[in-house]
């Protein structure tokens, strides 16, 4: 069975509640890796991997450990297409996957909107993580792993 990886830095709590519960129902092993310690219960399936503290620490750890056909969970685009062409499938803590065909003009428009924002243009961040986010990324999340079953 592949591996759920989150990039927990940044993950709402809402997101990774749902994810500890699909890893317990379904015996996935999830690795939860951020630049702290996550507060996380203890489980077989569940682990925390807290890295060195640094630009990028937790990105570099989980491209150089995740593998193809592993999940990652994560918002940051660029992290998002190292582990595309890694082979990973990728979906952000909203539900929304992250493909070969789409990631290339998501980075591009991200970079884009950096360019705003450094010129002093106020472009807005995203909305807040309600009941249809999580709904959307559990209901997501569900699909991937009844496809991904060993």
């Amino acid at each position: 069975m592949p591996s759920l990886w989150v990039d927990a830095d940044a993950c709402p709590r809402a997101a990774r509640d749902i994810l500890i519960r699909a890893a317990e129902r379904t015996r996935t092993s999830a690795w939860f890796v951020a630049n702290h310690q996550v507060p996380l219960p203890p489980s077989r399936w569940v682990k925390p991997l807290a890295v060195a503290s640094g630009f990028d620490a937790a990105d570099n750890e989980i491209v150089r450990r995740i593998e193809r056909g592993d999940l990652l969970i994560t918002a940051d685009l660029p992290l998002a297409l190292e582990a595309i062409d890694k082979g990973a499938e990728v979906m952000t803590n909203r539900g929304e996957a992250l493909t070969p065909d789409n990631i290339r003009a998501r980075v591009q428009m991200r970079d884009f909107m950096e360019t705003l924002r450094a010129s002093g243009e106020h472009t807005g961040g995203p909305s807040g993580y309600g009941d249809v986010e999580r709904r959307e990324f559990a209901n997501a999340l569900d699909r991937w792993l009844a496809r991904n079953r060993g």
